[in-house]
């Protein structure tokens, strides 16, 4: 097998997340393609206020037969697949790793984040029966916030503290120090600033994509066969902390994780990896990072993306822990959108995340959990909710005479499909969405199931009086017998009968509104025409406004986003109905698209699924690279279709 090409290594990337909300990421070319790669990642207000501090740790190998750079970068005018790509092979087991070769050495490097700190660990090993040689490693840093770029300043304190072991950086006031241990190592100072890195894909993105980074010199230690050179880098002295140790901690909790999902096919144990590193304990709440290595954590992720983050795997008490802390944020009956970045107060611009949040306490309810904890701290919650959209709140979101669900203001974006390019609201869906509905007839049940549980008789009438009256204006109002599917949304200006996949949740959801003749149709169609081997596409290909392709700059990017891309956290409720309408042929079916979904776990970030893909074949990945209702969707319908096919 030929070595992989620049391009192979460069698509590829790998995720090493702390459960702090930091991380260490990178391309498996050694040379950052995105402002949001850096050796470590750390959250100061954990799980939000990240900030890029070692951007990258350069390799050279000294040789008797020379010198060899390891790691590639992008500078203009540059090819970026110089003399200094010398990868052989990579990979994602447990932890991400690549062998180098050069000069008649061969090189193993693994990188590893440990949980719960901001300390990422590097292993270099030689290969048995290499000569003897030295590792040479420059650090460069970028102490900047992970949407910012560095660029050289008069401000940066050059100096650095050298103690025989580690290396301590202090680069400005407000950011952690930095601390580079490598036992056995000599120190070069050589503080200087290098000019115009470039990151390619901040580049596709229509976006800023130079950057100036600071080194202060370099490290080298000897490197022989049966000897690892153990590096720490971390915001705390790691001086004293037994590296070897951490390594094997390390690698026990890992070999856990794969166990807790063992049986559910190829994707099942990869995926029980991914799913940890969305989980989060912040300073004020427990809760799920949306997507790795941009989003925050927000609502309607989290909801949806807890059922197989936490669920599938019998994580019961860190569910509840989540729970506990979206609980403690609602607001006017409302679950927030997104607590921002930068530690300001939560946004509430959405109707459906508080819908799910009625799904996640079924589901939690329903796999054993807490029942003092659902019925004494959930329970009052969702009817405050429930009341709080019957007699309206926020954006225009109420309930009509009909007994369904509207919700809309100008200007705002408030269903799962929310991009936004300046004041253009490209997809607005005011009035009252399909999946919208099914959310709230769903609520309606789950509370009213919960009240019966709790021996409330009157709630429980009252609740399941609501719930049949917003049946019946469902099927009235959103079926098409001449499409022979549901309509997306009741506009105020009338009908809108666009050919989108959220119809899929009145099939899929805990509580189906649609007749079995119905949904089968509806699943058909979908699957003729939404259907693709990563997931549903936001729009069917025959509609004018359909976009194939995912890229440009930031107004192609968003108005593409919901416009015929693919969405994987799709593949979720779509296999949900072939298991509830088709039976065996369903089964089979569900099998064949998890199977299908494989091969993605070695592109884009290795072992983790991306947030969407292109609408158009071969449905290049595209956007965040690792995203937590992606994985969670996939790892639940792995879930349900081990137990579907012990059943069968």
């Amino acid at each position: 097998m030929s070595p992989p090409t620049f391009a192979d290594l460069e698509s590829r990337e790998y995720l090493e997340a702390n459960g702090r909300g930091g991380w260490c990421s990178g391309t498996y070319a050694g040379s950052g393609s995105r402002r949001y790669h850096g050796v470590l990642v750390a959250a100061l207000r954990p799980p939000v206020g990240r900030c890029v501090l070692l951007s990258k740790l350069d390799e050279t190998l000294e040789c008797a037969s020379g010198s060899y750079a390891l790691a590639a970068n992008r500078f203009p005018g540059a090819a970026p697949s110089d003399d200094g790509v010398r990868v052989a092979e990579f990979g994602r087991g447990d932890f991400p790793w690549m062998a180098f070769e050069a000069g008649g050495v061969r090189v193993r490097k693994t990188l590893a984040a440990v949980w719960g700190e901001d300390l990422v660990l590097l292993r270099y090993e030689a290969a048995p029966g290499c000569p003897p040689c030295r590792l040479i490693l420059r650090p460069f840093l970028a102490p900047r916030g992970i949407h910012s770029l560095a660029h050289a300043n008069p401000y940066l304190r050059a100096g650095a503290r050298w103690d025989g072991g580690t290396l301590a950086l202090a680069p400005y006031d407000g950011v952690p120090g930095i601390h580079l241990r490598v036992e056995g190592a000599s120190f070069t100072p050589g503080p200087d600033w290098w000019y115009r890195f470039q990151y390619e894909r901040e580049r596709e993105r229509g976006l800023d994509f130079e950057e100036d980074l600071w080194t202060p010199g370099t490290l080298a230690v000897e490197l022989v066969p049966g000897k690892p050179v153990d590096v720490a880098v971390s915001t705390g002295d790691p001086a004293g902390r037994d590296l070897d140790s951490l390594w094997r901690s390390e690698a026990a909790r890992r070999a856990a994780l794969r166990a807790g999902v063992a049986g559910r096919g190829r994707l099942g144990p990869r995926l029980g990896l991914a799913a940890d590193q969305f989980l989060v304990r912040g300073r004020d709440r427990e809760t799920v990072l949306a997507g790795y290595p941009w989003f925050e954590d927000w609502g309607r992720d989290t909801m949806i993306a807890l059922r197989g983050l936490c669920l599938s795997r019998g994580l019961l008490p860190q569910a509840r822990g989540i729970l506990e802390s979206f609980l403690g944020a609602l607001d006017q009956g409302m679950l927030p959108n997104r607590f921002p970045e930068a530690g300001a107060a939560p946004e509430y611009n959405t109707v459906d995340a508080t819908l799910w949040l009625f799904v996640a306490v079924h589901d939690f309810w329903r796999a054993g959990g807490d029942r003092g904890f659902v019925l004494e701290r959930c329970l009052p919650a969702l009817k405050d909710c429930v009341d709080w959209h019957l007699r309206g709140t926020r954006y225009g979101i109420g309930v009509d005479p009909d007994g369904l669900l509207r919700a809309g203001a100008a200007g705002v974006q408030l269903t799962w499909m929310d991009a936004k390019v300046g004041d253009w609201v490209v997809t607005p869906r005011r009035g009252k969405p399909v999946e919208v509905n099914a959310l709230w007839y769903n609520a309606l049940r789950v509370t009213q199931a919960l009240a019966e549980e709790a021996g409330d008789r009157d709630a429980a009438r009252a609740l399941a009086a609501r719930a049949e009256g917003a049946r019946t204006a469902f099927s009235a109002g959103f079926w098409d017998e001449s499409l022979g599917r549901c309509r997306d949304v009741l506009a105020p200006e009338g009908p809108d009968p666009s050919p989108r996949p959220n119809q899929i949740f009145a099939l899929s959801l805990p509580f189906p509104l649609l007749d079995e003749g119905r949904s089968r149709r509806v699943l058909d169609w979908v699957e003729v025409h939404l259907l693709t081997p990563r997931g549903l596409r936001s729009l069917a290909p025959g509609d004018p406004r359909y976009v194939g392709r995912y890229e440009g700059g930031v107004g192609s990017r968003d108005g593409a986003y919901h416009q015929g891309t693919v969405w994987a956290w799709l593949m979720g409720p779509t296999i949900d109905a072939l298991l509830r309408y088709r039976g065996r042929e369903g089964l089979r079916r569900a099998q064949d698209l998890l199977a299908g979904f494989e091969p993605h776990l070695d592109e884009a970030c290795l072992g983790s699924v991306s947030e969407i893909f292109d609408g158009d074949p071969p449905h290049a990945p595209r956007g965040c690279f690792a995203q937590a209702w992606s994985v969670g969707e996939l790892l639940r319908a792995a879930r349900i279709v081990e137990g579907a096919s012990a059943g069968a």
